[in-house]
């Protein structure tokens, strides 16, 4: 165990704190490090989701200067522009200040100032009465904060079922396709290979997730000379450097892979020993079409899976080690017909259809492109493999001298993710990785622990069976493995109130929180008391259709009541929700309070070993604001929840702090891993440590392990990590973890919709069910493109996340603000031409849902047939602190007002959420558009328009200019 500088993916020499880190004296008497603080606070930033540490220079009891932490895994010092700009997030006149209860009508943003004991009273009285009577009638859903493990602990143990997090509406799909499959995924579970990757290809990749440590990999990469492939309609950021920037249209990257996948099937350019050791791929699938196991795995008495042994020439576990299964062929078993997973993968991407031929014009990427790529891919892995002089043993004891891989690694982000198709095209990535033999080898693509881990992993979601004043039995979300772990009742109605986990959505891991403002607002499964929210921007720029979403809230039924009765909102800032709450809970900013970033959840481990961190206040508020996660603690305590009551009925935990040290998951494991047992030295498992935080306080705020040399590669099979996952929790006990290419949950539910078991869907459910489960990913035209005229809405649209700002968050801060304070519609040169457009043209966007106006620039780095801006650059008037004035009002736009939030009505007349069928991830990726040039009494200002907020009380003026810094220089100067 490493307590200071860790070694790992990026500590190369050049990396590694200085031991003497000031300037050299230049002899001409300028101090080029001058001391800026008395004191350096170590923590974790929070300006995206990247989790790097920063030193936090403190003078005079204000931030003076932030910069990377040296000896921090995840950036190594790095810092980028959102980082070192906490300062002014910090000091943001955006801040809330006081407890507010509404006072006008919702939506106005009028607000009368109250004490925190009227603030919770009012939230425990109203939560009191719900869970007492029907705890579903608290919806309790919240953004990205990093504490998803005691909020959805909280939510299971007040009772309710509607719980999820943001990922419903940012990249489920893709954390589904990798846990369904491979037991781990892209994005935050994973990484490349960055040592020793010598091809990388980036799918719809945009630069405000894990930016730093992503900017680190690339540069060794460019370093090195290793090759990188951009797939991604923009040419921005990490696309803008790639060698190769394949400018695809949105919503075909599965079938350009697929396209990869059959070049590679029809030269036997296949990794068939990887397959063969860590897939399913040699597994038996019955083929008898009408019987109620039709396409599921052909198993022996014990439930064991088989293969067909092609010396023994009879069925075996597919499980044993000395088989020698075909992957190949058609065999009889007990009188049925069955073939190997591989036949069917085969089958189904050598067929012409998936040729680069078939697919180019779709995708926008000529055939020989295709072809290229193909072949590259496969010389690489082939004929470049990278062998380490590591001896290793597999789970089947079988000595290993030394470590192979095939240097070929991936990534994928949003842009696969947020299509109605988005599922099937992660998986169909995951199913290119897996036939190179690439996942979790040298040079490939690595689980960062506590992946991987069964595919599917667990638990199951809870929340069938609803009880006044009674905890679930689980925790709300998790993993389905067919139609009897859906949370639906006996006529097949959703239970949750965003319909996650039922035939709408039946692989929901991390709920639809896109469809709840609807659903409640329509009592569509069932009418909820009160909408609970924290830190999601959804009145504005984390909505689909934002103006219905505006109306939706404020819409009050014949008596005059609000059809959704009562929101509690959090937040650090007076965002574009606040105004819609009747009872705001004001947050702290992340540089006054302690946050967790946990193995529970999501922490910061990287490949080469596990990490967690924590948060700690390094200033005190100058405000009377509280930590939203000791505020629901405190509600936990008042609500009398178990698990946060003591058997005297007193407070178990004192604030969130103290739960972070005290609360244990499981005997011995707690939200730290680090540091653990009376005497600080056990880790993962553990008694709980008193001191904990303050280790993790003079460790730099966080802890890592490093795994030894052999415990690197292959965790899916590698004995030595799989012994130490189970030690930590990680998976429930030390066995192989296999990869599922052809995945058997899919199939049961198609199964279900032949009219088999007894969980079946609806009649009107059928057909969607039985096309969109399949277990095999497939390619189908996303929802809104297939539904629309695609003449009259031509061209796609797309948002993606600068750089230098992250969500809504950074686009209220005024040194980013200098950056980026108004948006542009970027248009490709030709499109624009054959428009009659010119540069910064005032344009309508159109699409079936309304318009929008902005201002385009044309670019050449972009596919023809598409459009696209930066997100969540628009704001609306009286939010945010901004002055009336502000580009960001008035010149800025917001591409959410157009998306729909639902599909066109189907043949039964029935209107799906705008979402991908399998996970209900949002398609904020399928808008299709057709922009016009304004008229030119209309150009020079954004629309749609809404009334301007009104200030929260006391709510300083927003100023003219905002600067920082003055004070410092002033009272340095006067010591001097």
């Amino acid at each position: 165990m490493s307590h200071g500088a860790p070694r790992g993916a990026n500590s190369a020499p050049s990396q590694r704190p200085l031991a003497d880190t000031r300037a050299p004296d230049e002899g001409d008497g300028v101090d080029t490090s001058p001391s800026v603080s008395d004191r350096i606070a170590k923590t974790t930033c929070y300006m995206c989701a990247c989790r790097c540490g920063i030193d936090v220079h403190i003078k005079d009891g204000k931030v003076r200067y932030i910069n990377g932490n040296k000896d921090h895994p995840v950036n190594r010092g790095v810092i980028c522009g959102k980082g070192s700009s906490g300062i002014m997030q910090h000091y943001s006149p955006a801040r809330l200040k006081k407890p507010l209860l509404r006072t006008g009508p919702r939506g106005s943003g009028e607000f009368r100032e109250i004490e925190w004991e009227e603030a919770l009273s009012i939230a425990t009285e109203r939560l009191s009465a719900i869970r007492r009577t029907d705890p579903r009638k608290l919806a309790f859903f919240t953004g990205r904060d990093q504490s998803q493990s005691l909020t959805g602990w909280w939510a299971s143990q007040f009772g309710t079922p509607n719980f999820a997090a943001h990922g419903g509406f940012c990249s489920v799909s893709m954390a589904a396709g990798g846990l369904y499959t491979i037991g781990g995924s892209l994005w935050e579970f994973g990484e490349p290979d960055w040592d020793n990757t010598k091809y990388f290809m980036l799918f719809g990749v945009a630069e405000d997730h894990d930016s730093n440590p992503i900017k680190i990999g690339l540069g060794k990469l460019k370093a090195r000379g290793a090759k990188v492939v951009s797939i991604n309609p923009c040419r921005t950021g990490y696309n803008a450097i790639a060698d190769d920037w394949i400018g695809i249209r949105p919503g075909t990257d599965g079938l350009f892979v697929f396209a990869l996948i059959h070049e590679l099937l029809k030269a036997g350019r296949v990794d068939l020993d990887y397959l063969l050791r860590y897939t399913n791929a040699h597994v038996l699938v019955v083929q008898e079409p009408g019987a109620a196991d039709d396409g599921l795995f052909v198993r022996d008495g014990a439930g064991n899976p088989l293969a067909w042994d092609r010396v023994a020439k009879a069925p075996v576990k597919a499980a044993d080690a000395d088989a020698k299964p075909a992957l190949t062929g058609s065999f009889t078993v007990d009188g049925r017909r069955c073939v190997p997973v591989f036949q069917l993968v085969a089958d189904r991407y050598l067929d012409e259809s998936s040729s680069p031929d078939a697919v180019a014009e779709r995708c926008g990427v000529a055939a020989d492109t295709i072809r290229k790529i193909a072949a590259e891919l496969a010389h690489v892995a082939f004929e470049h493999t990278i062998e380490l002089p590591v001896a290793w043993t597999d789970w089947a004891g079988r000595r290993h001298e030394t470590i192979k891989g095939r240097p070929v690694s991936m990534h994928a982000m949003r842009g696969i993710s947020a299509h109605s198709n988005g599922f099937h095209s992660c998986r169909a990535i995951h199913l290119l990785q897996v036939l190179l033999g690439t996942v979790d080898v040298p040079g490939g693509f690595r689980f960062k622990p506590p992946y991987p881990r069964p595919a599917p992993p667990g638990p199951k979601p809870a929340g069938r069976n609803v009880q006044p004043m009674t905890p679930l039995e689980g925790m709300p979300l998790g993993f389905v493995c067919g139609p009897d772990d859906l949370l639906v009742d006996e006529a097949g109605t959703p239970i949750r109130i965003d319909k996650a986990y039922s035939w709408d959505a039946p692989l929901a891991a991390h709920g639809l929180m896109h469809t709840v403002i609807r659903n409640a607002w329509a009592g569509d499964p069932y009418r909820i008391d009160t909408l609970m929210m924290y830190m999601s921007n959804m009145a504005w720029n984390s909505s689909m259709n934002t103006v219905e979403t505006i109306a939706m809230l404020t819409d009050a039924d014949e008596a005059g009541n609000y059809k959704i009765p009562f929101i509690i909102y959090s937040d650090a800032y007076c965002s574009e929700t606040v105004p819609f709450a009747d009872l705001v809970l004001p947050d702290t900013t992340y540089l006054e309070r302690h946050d967790c970033i946990s193995l529970l959840d999501r922490p910061i481990s990287h490949a080469d070993g596990p990490g967690d961190a924590i948060r700690h206040p390094v200033v005190e508020p100058d405000r009377d604001v509280r930590p939203f996660q000791s505020v629901l603690i405190e509600l936990g305590a008042r609500l009398g929840l178990p698990g946060f009551v003591e058997d005297d009925g007193s407070a178990k935990y004192r604030d969130y702090a103290d739960y972070i040290v005290n609360h244990e998951r499981t005997p011995g494991i707690g939200p730290l891993a680090g540091w653990r047992g009376k005497d600080g030295t056990a880790i993962g498992s553990g008694t709980v440590n008193p001191d904990q935080l303050q280790r993790y306080i003079d460790n730099g705020g966080f802890w890592h392990h490093d795994f030894s040399a052999d415990q690197r590669y292959y965790k899916m099979a590698n004995r030595s990590y799989l012994d130490f996952a189970e030690q930590m929790g990680f998976i429930p006990k030390a066995e192989p973890i296999v990869f599922q290419l052809y995945s058997e949950p899919m199939q049961r539910f198609r199964l279900a919709a032949r009219g088999h078991g007894k969980m079946q869907p609806p009649e009107a459910e059928r057909s969607r069910i039985e096309t969109y489960m399949d277990p095999l990913p497939f390619w189908y035209a996303p929802f809104e493109e297939a539904a629309v005229g695609l003449q009259e809405y031509p061209l796609h649209a797309l948002t993606q996340r600068p750089m230098h700002m992250y969500h809504s968050w950074g686009s209220q801060n005024a040194w980013l603000r200098q950056i980026t304070s108004q948006n542009r519609l970027f248009v490709h040169h030709q499109t624009a031409a054959g428009r009659g457009l010119a540069d910064d043209d005032w344009v309508w966007i159109e699409s079936i849902n309304g318009r929008v106006k902005g201002q385009i620039k044309l670019v050449d780095g972009v596919n023809p047939d598409t459009v696209w801006t930066w997100n969540a650059i628009g704001k609306r008037r009286g939010s945010w602190g901004l002055k009336d004035d502000a580009a960001e009002s008035n010149r800025g736009f917001l591409l959410n007002h157009i998306i729909g939030d639902q599909t066109s009505a189907d043949a039964n007349g029935k209107r799906y959420s705008n979402s991908d069928p399998v996970t209900g991830q949002a398609a904020w990726f399928d808008l299709r558009v057709r922009i016009v040039k304004c008229a030119a009494e209309e150009a020079g200002f954004t629309e749609p328009q809404f009334e301007r907020f009104h200030q929260p009380p006391r709510f300083e003026p927003s100023p003219d200019k905002l600067s920082f810094g003055a004070e410092f220089r002033t009272n340095r100067e006067a010591a001097e």
